[in-house]
């Protein structure tokens, strides 16, 4: 259930009123900047790319998603639901969860005595989780690490965000921020007062490619590299690398020359290997994972794409993610 503030003692209440849908916090992070980091996964992202690598993170509501290798098949959890939101798929023992009936009360996912039912998504206050991410602060200070806010897009919920990165910041914490290039401005430029690192998402310099595949306007996103770039906060570039979209040398190269030329402050550019690691999360979902059956990129083609890189001018490349060996590639 969402936290119900009009019902919290005004002891109990945070000094902010709103709160945010939040997916999971990682603990342990190696990933998302320098150091062990914690790494909150705020829900929600404009975006709608089809190889996203995090399905569970793109709608801002709480979802109940059902694991069928935790699951007992005792059914109990079909009996909790007021709405008659479960039910049995006919012809197997699947259970199949009807979202336009299901209101994410919770109830099943309390019963269920296995953890088969889950929900992706809780309403956190900044002080939550702030004082969440912090009993890791051990890890942090030992080993160069911080904080970094992810999703979804962090900045599509601001009010929590915000003031998340002010209390991080206070605390002397690095803060990163992991944005996907489609936050509100104003409050893009407010986030990176208080800001250590940004983990900035170019995809393709493509507008075309750009609207259709991501069905965000690639203007949208040159504006908020350039209020990046003029912060002159450090930056890590990110790009997929994805058979079909992106892994080929004329993508690859024009997105190098525009990293090289519109962040100076660049310190990393990360091309990121196509997964379908991911199938399991569209299942639990109930929806189907775009790319199924795309095969995995070869070492060898992440090797050449990381040279063409680097010759256009993104001397900070590098790669990383799954790779097939030759024989696995189709």
């Amino acid at each position: 259930m969402l936290h119900d503030a009009a019902n919290s003692s005004s002891e109990d209440l945070p000094q902010t009123a709103q709160h945010a849908i939040v997916c999971t916090i990682q603990r342990f992070s190696s990933e998302d900047g320098p150091g062990i980091r914690t790494t909150v996964f705020f829900k929600g992202c404009p975006m709608r790319c089809p190889w996203c690598h995090n399905p569970e993170t793109v709608r801002f509501q709480p979802e109940v998603v059902w694991n069928a290798d935790r699951c007992l098949r005792d059914r109990g959890c079909i009996a909790q639901c007021e709405r008659k939101a479960l039910a049995v798929e006919e012809g197997s023992s699947r259970v199949k969860i009807d979202r336009e009936h299901c209101e994410t009360c919770g109830r099943c996912v309390a019963f269920c005595p296995s953890a088969a039912l889950e929900m992706f998504g809780k309403a956190y206050f900044a002080e939550e989780l702030f004082e969440t991410v912090m009993r890791d602060s051990t890890f942090h200070d030992s080993s160069g690490g911080g904080v970094t806010l992810s999703g979804g897009e962090p900045l599509a919920q601001p009010e929590v965000a915000i003031p998340l990165m002010k209390m991080l910041r206070g605390a002397g914490v690095h803060t990163a921020l992991d944005t996907c290039g489609a936050a509100d401005p104003d409050a893009l430029k407010e986030a990176l007062a208080h800001c250590d690192l940004v983990l900035f998402d170019v995809k393709t310099v493509s507008p075309d490619h750009h609207r259709e595949w991501t069905g965000i306007d690639w203007e949208r996103v040159v504006g908020s590299a350039r209020i990046v770039r003029d912060s002159g906060v450090p930056v890590w570039v990110r790009t997929p690398v994805i058979p079909g979209y992106t892994a080929n040398e004329e993508e690859i190269s024009a997105i190098a020359g525009f990293v090289a030329e519109m962040f100076p402050q660049c310190e990393r550019h990360d091309l990121l290997a196509f997964s379908n690691l991911c199938v399991s999360k569209y299942e639990q979902l109930s929806r189907a994972f775009p790319l199924s059956g795309v095969p995995l990129l070869t070492q060898e083609c992440m090797e050449l794409l990381c040279g063409v890189a680097r010759e256009a001018g993104s001397l900070k490349a590098c790669w990383s993610g799954p790779t097939a060996v030759k024989a696995e590639a189709k």
